[in-house]
This record gives structure tokens, sequence and C-alpha cells, in this order.
């Protein structure tokens, strides 16, 4: 008799973090395309955001015009949206072996709210956590960039900056302290970290992803 289970096994769960401004989003559009060239079923997505109810928490937190959310409802906003979108998408994709990509995660929160808004790690750590049911990427990718390149290209890709959301309207010294927020978690967890110079090309930066994830599979 075969006690052997037939689930398949998990996928991996990769998160590309970074400052706005970093290249996030075509680093995740490329690391898709090569996952999928190994055969796998891979889906990417985006926090906030990934189901409905995610994509409206983020119009609410990000865009101008819903009045002042202070730093504590800002936390929770994201967290909850964050729980939804575990549970509705990245979960499930994982459970049946699909690899997930996904432009920022916790540590999005743990860098914005817990180092940008001076909540502290901890207390983010600790709603998140809830929300995630303990989930942790298999591999956090995150592409550095300082305060003034991001603003630049983020002036660059959006035309002015006016086109900027709440927290990319936010100003450098800010913004530094996210980045300086995304390299004390690496240095916690380094095994579990890819750090790449944003400023480095495009294609540089795949070929260092792609190298690592080759490893991971």
């Amino acid at each position: 008799m075969n006690n052997e289970s037939s689930a398949p096994a998990p996928g991996l769960f990769i998160v590309f973090e970074g400052g706005d401004g970093a290249g996030k989003s075509t680093q995740v559009a490329l690391a898709q395309q090569w996952l999928r060239k190994q055969g796998s079923e891979v889906i990417t997505t985006r926090e906030p955001g990934g189901t409905q109810i995610s994509e409206a928490l983020r119009s609410l937190v990000l865009e101008h015009g819903h009045g002042e959310i202070d730093s504590r409802t800002e936390a929770l906003i994201y967290s909850a949206a964050r729980a939804a979108h575990v549970q509705q998408v990245i979960t499930p994709a994982l459970a049946r072996g699909a690899h997930v990509i996904c432009d920022r995660f916790v540590d999005s929160s743990l860098a914005y709210q817990g180092m940008g808004r001076a909540l502290g790690f901890d207390a983010v750590a600790s709603i998140n956590d809830f929300a995630t049911n303990g989930l942790k990427p298999d591999l956090t990718i995150i592409l550095d960039i300082s305060a003034a390149d991001g603003r630049a290209r983020r002036i660059v890709a959006g035309g002015g900056v006016e086109a900027a959301d709440r927290l990319e309207a936010e100003p450098d010294d800010f913004h530094e302290r996210i980045r300086q927020a995304f390299l004390e978690l690496a240095a916690r967890e380094p095994a579990r970290y890819l750090v790449l110079d944003a400023n480095s090309s495009v294609e540089d930066l795949h070929q260092s992803i792609t190298e690592h994830l080759a490893g991971l599979l």
C-alpha cells in the first residue's frame, strides 16, 4: 500500500522589496517569465492589493483625498489588506504548488510604519504575524536605492512630483529611514534575503536574481 501523499510540493514564495523607484515591477515581470520557462506555474501579485477588498484598501491608504490617516490606522489598514491577500490568494496558490512573486509584503510594513512612522518593528510585526498566520517568504529580494535616486526615478517615470502617492510624497529623510530599515531586516536573516544595488543594469539584476532562484528550485 502506498502511503505517500499525492499533494504537490508547495511553491516558492518570493517577495521583492525596496524603496519607491527601485525597479521592483520590472524585476518581478522578468522573474515571472524566467520561472515560467522552467515549466512552473507562477502568479504575480502586489501589496497592498491582490484581492478586491485589498485593492479598495490600497486606494484608501495611498491615494490623496481621504483625510488624515494616523500612523496606527495606516499600519492596521495595510495588515487588513494583507490578511485578505494571504488567505484568498497567496496561501491557496502555494498549496497547489504554484510559485508566488509578490511586490512588497510584511517587510514594507516593518520599514514604512515600523521605522518610517516610528511605531517600532515589534508592534508592526505583531499585527502582521496575526494577519499572515505566520507566513514568511522563502526569499526576499531587496533592491537597494538611495532616497535621492528613488525620487529622481519616480519623477521621470511619473511625470512630476504631483503624481506621487501619500508615501512617495514623503521627504527624503523618511525614505532614507525606509532604506536603512530594509537593510537592517536583511542583516537579521541573511540566509533569507538577497540584497542588490538597484542602480545596476536591469540585465545584471535579473541575472543575479535568476542565479539565486535556480539554487532554490
